[in-house]
C-alpha cells in the first residue's frame, strides 16, 4: 500500500515470517503503532485502529497469524466495487436546468395574484438563462429560453411568457403571501430603537436648556460692562 511506504511492506513481510507467534503479535502491535504516526493527522479512534489492522492484514497478503483486537478482512470484498447509486432524473426535458426549475414553475402556476406570476416567471426565465450561459459558451437568444420555458410549464403559463416576448422581463421579485408573522415581528424588532433616558427624564426641558446661555459668563459680562460705562 503506498500511503504507508516500502519499508513498511518490508516489515510486514518479515513479521510473517517469525516462527514464534507471541514475538509475531509484539512486533505486529508495534508495526500498527509506527503506521499511525505516519499519519498523525488522521482521527485516533476506534474505526481509524480497525483500518490499521485491515490494512496490515492486506499488506501481508492475509497470511498474517497474530492476536489481533480486530479479526482480520475477508478476502471476496477485497477489490471489489461497490455497488453503482442510482441518479434520478426525475424525467427531465433539460438536464442542465436541474429539477429546481421544475419546482419554481409549479409554484408560479399555483400562485393566484397575477403580478406575482409574472414576477416568478421573469424571476425563472433569468435564471434559466444563467444556467445556459454556465453549460454553454454561446449566449443564447431569448426566443429559446422562452420556448424552453413554455414547454416546461406546458403551455399553462402562456400569456406570462407572450408578455416577455412582447416587453421583455420585469425587474420585480416574486413575492411569498405566506410570509410568517414572526418574521415580520423580528423585523419589527430590528428596527426598534429604545428611548433615550436622559430625553424621557429632562423632557422638553432639557431641550430648553441647553438652548439658554451660561448665566455664570453672563453675569461676568454685564460686571465688565458696568466697569467701562457701557
Amino acid at each position: 500500500m503506498k500511503e504507508y511506504g516500502s519499508n513498511v511492506q518490508k516489515l510486514a513481510d518479515q513479521i510473517v515470517k517469525m516462527e514464534d507467534r507471541s514475538k509475531r503479535t509484539l512486533y505486529a502491535h508495534i508495526l500498527v503503532e509506527l503506521m499511525r504516526q505516519i499519519h498523525p493527522n488522521m482521527r485516533d479512534n476506534q474505526d481509524y485502529t480497525n483500518k490499521l489492522w485491515d490494512d496490515l492484514y492486506i499488506m501481508s497478503g492475509f497470511e498474517l497469524d497474530v492476536d489481533s483486537p480486530y479479526p482480520p478482512p475477508s478476502k471476496e470484498l477485497l477489490g471489489k466495487k461497490p455497488l453503482t447509486v442510482g441518479y434520478n432524473q426525475h424525467n427531465l426535458s433539460y438536464r442542465h436546468y436541474g429539477r429546481n426549475i421544475d419546482l419554481l414553475l409549479e409554484k408560479a402556476i399555483q400562485a393566484e395574484d397575477p403580478d406575482d406570476r409574472l414576477a416568478f416567471v421573469s424571476y425563472i426565465f433569468k435564471l434559466m438563462r444563467s444556467f445556459f450561459n454556465t453549460w454553454n459558451k454561446d449566449n443564447p437568444e431569448d426566443h429559446v429560453i422562452l420556448g424552453q420555458l413554455e414547454n416546461l410549464s406546458k403551455g399553462k403559463l402562456k400569456a406570462e411568457i407572450d408578455y416577455i416576448r412582447a416587453n421583455g422581463p420585469i425587474d420585480a421579485t416574486p413575492k411569498d403571501r405566506n410570509t410568517n408573522v414572526h418574521e415580520r415581528n423580528r423585523a419589527n424588532q430590528a428596527n426598534f430603537r429604545p428611548p433615550n433616558p436622559n430625553q424621557e427624564r429632562y423632557g422638553s426641558q432639557g431641550q430648553q436648556n441647553r438652548s439658554r446661555p451660561n448665566n455664570k459668563f453672563s453675569n461676568k459680562n454685564n460686571r465688565n460692562r458696568k466697569k467701562t460705562g457701557n
